[in-house]
């Protein structure tokens, strides 16, 4: 079992209490001051100490020491509340293994009541580098944000908000279930990341459904993926046996407004064409593929 389902197991009522405190006062303090964490949780002070103590063992929170004791929440912390909070809406019964880890994610298996497979993903933006996130992502440097955590929490709510409206116009994209903080859970999707794609059926037909979905995006949904390549295409197959790609990491996403709007759109067309070119000898015109996209042919070819 992964660390953070063991580690959720561990808790008991009052350390979420806790936890729910502390992320309740983060955008005031850098390090929320215990006193603040009694009065929130209107629990005994022994009985905050002793969850505080436990928690920072877990390393669900982080003590800070000088002229005042605060914690605030990690990573780990921050994950835990998202679960608990997709477990007690019915939405998750049980998380399973890790599937991957990235600079700005974390992606579990997991169950939903019934036995459903599911898959929830953790935005885990600005974990590396908060510079470089606030930098390359429009959306975190609209304002300042006082914490990571609040850049990965409107990720997630990006991401799923994009996620609803593909889906409703047919777009290929896994169908989104639910949200929670930095947290997103979509049905589990069994496929292969296109660039571990090597002996593509029809290449030109898949081709072809991946730029369907990037029109979709741009012509009903009113965004541009941003940051198209085959990282975040995944390669399923349909029970009749065809390749059905579904494009993935949305959060990026500019909308059609954008002044970089008709940049990264090109730059996303003309990527993916090269790549099919270069991987499977597709021979597409990018500015065809383009003018598809963007609704000015019936199609790319």
């Amino acid at each position: 079992m992964v660390i953070l389902a063991l580690t959720y197991k561990k808790l008991v009522d009052r350390d979420f209490r806790v936890l729910l405190a502390v992320e309740r006062e983060m955008p005031r303090y850098e390090y929320v001051p215990v006193e603040v964490i009694e009065r929130v949780t209107r629990m005994p002070s022994s009985h905050v100490k002793l969850s505080l103590d436990k928690l920072n063992k877990l390393k669900l929170l982080e003590r800070r020491l000088g002229s005042y004791i605060g914690y605030r929440l990690t990573w780990m912390g921050f994950d835990i509340l998202a679960l608990k909070s997709l477990v007690d809406r019915g939405v998750v019964e049980a998380l399973g293994d890790k599937l991957g880890v990235g600079k700005e994610s974390d992606v579990y298996s997991a169950l939903a009541p019934g036995g459903k497979r599911i898959i929830v993903k953790f935005h885990k933006i600005g974990r590396t580098s908060f510079h470089h996130i606030v930098k390359f992502r429009p959306y975190a440097a609209e304002k300042p944000w006082s914490s990571w955590l609040l850049i990965a929490k409107v990720s997630a709510e990006r991401e799923y908000r994009a996620l609803e409206e593909l889906y409703k116009v047919g777009a290929r994209v896994p169908r989104p279930i639910a949200r929670s903080r930095h947290a997103v859970v979509t049905d589990y999707v069994e496929g292969v990341e296109l660039y571990e794609y090597r002996e593509a059926q029809d290449p030109e037909a898949m081709l072809e459904k991946i730029l369907d979905t990037v029109r979709k995006a741009y012509l009903d949904v009113g965004i541009v993926h941003g940051d198209l390549s085959e990282y975040n295409i995944l390669v399923t197959i349909t029970p009749e046996g065809e390749e059905e790609p579904l494009i993935i990491d949305w959060p990026q996403y500019v909308e059609r407004e954008h002044p970089m709007a008709e940049m990264l759109l090109r730059r996303d067309v003309e990527y993916v064409v090269r790549f099919f070119r270069r991987r499977f000898r597709v021979e597409a015109d990018p500015e065809k593929a383009l003018r598809f996209v963007k609704g000015e042919a019936e199609s790319p070819w």
